[in-house]
């Protein structure tokens, strides 16, 4: 099964850093959009929904999966 994994993170970000390293360390490909500047990191939390405040921001074939936990719940219910 082919996923679609892209990783919305931003520099310096512990979480962020979290979440690509358990990607990596089940060898799963993904794709990472850093989101630096601030205006530009709100514009997408508000694109996300109104909860969203934090990064990384995990999808899963254009399905939003959350952050850390989240990714591991999905990871999880995929078997992997």
């Amino acid at each position: 099964m082919e996923l679609k994994i892209v990783v919305y993170s931003k520099s310096a970000c512990p979480q962020c850093d979290t979440a690509k390293m358990l990607l990596k360390s089940r060898s799963l490909a993904y794709e990472e959009i850093k989101i630096d500047d601030e205006a530009e990191r709100l514009a997408f939390y508000a694109k996300c929904g109104p909860a969203v405040r934090q990064m990384p921001q995990v999808f899963i074939n254009d399905q939003r999966v959350g952050g850390v936990t989240g990714l591991q719940a999905a990871l999880k219910q995929l078997g992997m």
